[in-house]
């Protein structure tokens, strides 16, 4: 499972209010504990007025990238924005994000395909200028224009995040049924892709949000997702993906399981 780490995002009021006061400490801090837990990317995301954004992802880059080696998730909803803020990234890491509304991809793709930059990935929402589709079927069909402007520009599906954008369960009247149907239609047509998702949208407006996450997670990387914005952070939440890769045969002689478990990132914390 591609872990990207959600802990580092000014939406966050702690993490706004380092931002306001450039907090370095607290930002390092962040980084240091998602990558100790086993983090594959560290998102890093200002929320802050787009005049201010560039300037201020620069700052949060510098700091993530003193206390870890992790590559990192450029997050931004604007596209102007990622262009100028992921050349503050010493390696290669993800576009955070595109979708198919306005000219996003066709501002974001062409850089993925400069010399030089042919290992950054994208995140890429089934959204497009109507919204998010309501159904399964309208996802799919933003899925396939993205799709094929991805192989316009010669971007290889295993380069691609899909989100197939989890929305809230108390609102839905089939539970996850329209995620799973997005998942799995992906995952058969094309099986290098990444498929990934905020898991913590599914249980808004929900007591015990934690149990709806993790079932949620168990159930939808049966069908195909291996990749998650989450916080790695929660040691029950690691401790349920590494389980449920072994048990989908993903890990071999369950030996990921049993090094998270003896490095002390999963199971019980040791004294």
């Amino acid at each position: 499972m591609i872990v990207i780490g959600e802990k580092i995002n000014g939406s966050i009021p702690s993490v706004a209010e380092a931002i306001a006061k450039r907090d370095a400490d607290f930002i390092k801090q962040r980084a240091i504990a998602q990558t100790e837990a086993g983090a594959t990317f560290i998102d890093c995301c200002a929320s802050v007025p787009e005049a201010e954004e560039v300037e201020t992802l620069k700052w949060m880059i510098e700091c993530i990238q003193e206390v870890t080696d992790l590559p990192i998730s450029v997050d931004s909803p604007s596209p102007d924005v990622l262009i100028e803020a992921y050349k503050f990234c010493n390696k290669p890491g993800i576009f955070n994000s595109v979708s198919g509304e306005g000219d996003k991809i066709d501002k974001i793709f062409p850089e993925m395909v400069k010399p030089g930059n042919e290992k950054w990935q994208v995140i890429a929402l089934l959204s497009d200028d109507t919204g998010i589709p309501k159904c399964a079927a309208d996802r799919l069909k933003v899925f396939d224009k993205i799709m094929a402007k991805a192989k316009e520009y010669g971007i290889a599906p295993n380069r691609i995040h899909i989100d197939p954008l989890v929305e809230m369960l108390c609102t839905s009247e089939d539970g996850i049924a329209m995620n799973i149907e997005v998942i799995s239609t992906i995952r058969k047509q094309y099986p290098t892709i990444h498929i990934t998702a905020a898991v913590s949208n599914i249980s808004f407006n929900l007591p015990v949000r934690k149990l709806v996450n993790y079932g949620f997670t168990v159930l939808a990387m049966n069908y195909g997702l291996d990749s998650g914005i989450l916080d790695p952070c929660n040691r029950d939440m690691m401790g349920l993906i590494y389980a449920t890769e072994a048990l989908l045969g993903q890990d071999d002689y369950c030996m990921e399981y049993i090094t998270a478990y003896r490095e002390g990132r999963i199971g019980p914390v040791k004294k």
